[in-house]
């Protein structure tokens, strides 16, 4: 087998799995994105360890869940001491780079403990964390951040272009021009149908694409790993012409809600459902004006990933390069009468996965659909397998998914996904009146089976064979009893069989010897 010489690892922001037409969506056509899935291997059950940008993609960096790593919210820090893609890769002499966004803050306490600033090189990588920053943008500059601005690249080229202004990417790329030449905020969601002010060509979008390119061809014959983290579809929800209009309201999917979500609706589930997001998610107008929108911003991630793979294909990397495409989590619009993401329903914590991989051995999986449960942590381990990287790996939770390319049997494969969140940060835990440490919520999903246990609360609980849409809460009703207690043992296990021993490979632990006798320490000896 032909060792994979480069990665291309693609996440879209904030993209549902069934808004992509490999995934069944009937209007929105992604055809690029198909043909990758038609040359690999596409997954149906793809879950994130945590429906939250930040969280969600720590796990994803680190191969470990949000409990083990601590970066619980978007606010929180990675530990320094968390060992991320680029520090396994980069041990092999593979360029790790990322275009794009990564929602990761440094661990500037950390880092102070340890003398490290960010003009080294060192501290440049471990506050990045792991990428070497090429084009490191996370896409989250409003006017009133005008500092956090003024070296933001896209900026930079922007003003270049022509484009006035302190904030262009505030004020051209995501804000409509109104009828007398006024600036209609896309940060406002009645924008949403309206085209951004920039050309289509000069928008993020296709900004990331072309600098993943360069990236590309900057590294020359250096083998590379590179994160193209594309901004969109996330909100502000505003595309340029011609994307602004392609799709109509009609041409969305349908509402998914039922009137019964909302008597004796569980707590916490109610405190979601009573922020200002999903009230004015649950407005007919606003899906009405936001979603084509969407789709839009979609359809052009789909467009410019054409001219991306058609590069590499001139560029023969097509025959060595491993590609990878997914979310970070979903998007409610609505649905469940929430906006946003945050909470455990398919929606959100179910994300698209396909995996390209040009070697032989996978040939026989090509074009295939793959039913089995797996999880964002499984990324890391499949990348170091698939380069047959010696790095140790006793930290890492997720499971390498190279085997199931190459259509092996996998008898040992889990029977559950895990995912989190930690709400301390919102409204929610206000308006519930809990503690910033009581307010976690964990979910275990088998085959069957959701599981949601909220600390302080009842748990969740719906039968997926059943009741397929989630609108049937059983978790207070006696005859469940049972099965819930099963889910909770589960949840427990996955829990308690954390990595947290991450000082110490299992190689070592296995030779190392319970004796000290040998330096003059005897214990127990008559």
């Amino acid at each position: 087998m032909a060792k994979i010489k480069n990665i291309l690892f693609i996440m879209a922001d904030q993209l549902r799995w069934d808004y992509l037409s490999c995934y069944g969506h009937q209007y929105l056509k992604t055809p690029n994105i198909d043909k990758l899935a038609s040359k690999g291997v596409l997954f149906e059950s793809a879950f994130v360890q945590s429906p939250v940008c930040g969280p969600s993609r720590a796990s994803t960096y680190t191969g470990r869940t949000v409990f083990s790593h601590g970066s619980t919210s978007n606010q929180v820090p990675l530990p320094i001491g968390e060992l991320m893609i680029g520090d396994y890769l980069s041990k092999d002499g593979m360029r790790v780079g990322v275009v794009g966004k990564t929602h990761m803050k440094p661990d500037e306490d950390g880092m102070a403990r340890l003398g490290i600033t960010k003009d080294t090189e060192i501290g440049l990588i471990v506050s990045e964390p792991g990428f070497e920053p090429y084009v490191r943008d996370d896409g989250l500059h409003p006017a009133n951040q005008q500092q956090n601005n003024k070296n933001l690249s896209y900026n930079q080229w922007l003003n270049k272009l022509g484009y006035e202004g302190e904030n262009p990417w505030n004020s051209w790329a995501n804000s409509a021009e109104g009828e007398n030449g006024e600036i209609l905020s896309g940060w406002k969601l009645r924008n949403s149908n309206k085209p951004s002010r920039v050309a289509e060509e000069h928008s993020e979008t296709a900004y990331m694409t072309d600098k993943a390119m360069e990236y590309i061809e900057d590294s020359g014959e250096r083998p590379w790993f590179l994160h193209l983290s594309y901004i969109k579809p996330h909100w502000p929800y505003i595309a340029p012409a011609p994307y602004h209009n392609m799709y109509s309201p009609s041409q969305t999917s349908p509402l998914h809600r039922d009137d019964s979500e909302k008597i004796n609706a569980h707590p916490v589930y109610e405190a979601f459902m009573n922020t200002e997001v999903s009230k004015t998610f649950s407005k007919k107008e606003v899906r009405e004006t936001v979603i084509p929108g969407y789709m839009g911003l979609i359809k052009q991630i789909d467009d410019n990933l054409g001219r991306l793979f058609k590069f590499l294909e001139k560029n023969g990397k097509m025959d060595d390069t491993m590609i990878v495409f997914t979310s970070d989590h979903g998007d409610y619009l609505g649905d469940h009468w929430l906006g946003e993401k945050e909470f455990f329903h398919e929606q959100c914590v179910k994300v698209p996965l396909i995996i390209y991989d040009p070697s032989e051995s996978t040939n026989k999986t090509r074009g295939t659909r793959n039913k089995r449960l797996v999880e964002a942590i499984d990324l890391l381990p499949t990348f170091l397998d698939a380069t047959e990287n010696t790095s140790s790996q006793h930290r890492l939770e997720g499971k390498s998914l190279l085997p199931m390319l190459q259509g092996k049997n996998q008898k040992n494969w889990r029977n559950a996904v895990f995912s989190e969140i930690d709400y301390a940060f919102y409204h929610q835990r206000e308006f519930l009146n809990l503690g910033p440490h009581d307010a976690r919520a964990y979910m275990i999903r088998t085959y069957k089976w959701k599981y949601v246990y909220f600390k302080g609360f009842l748990p969740q609980l719906f039968d997926l064979t059943k009741d397929p849409a989630e609108f049937h809460d059983l978790g207070q009703l006696s005859e469940y009893k049972e099965v819930r207690n099963e889910l909770k043992d589960i949840l427990l296990q996955r829990l308690i069989n954390r990595k947290n021993l991450v000082t110490f490979n299992e190689e070592r632990i296995l030779k190392q010897r319970d004796d000290s006798s040998e330096g003059g320490v005897m214990i127990g000896v008559w």
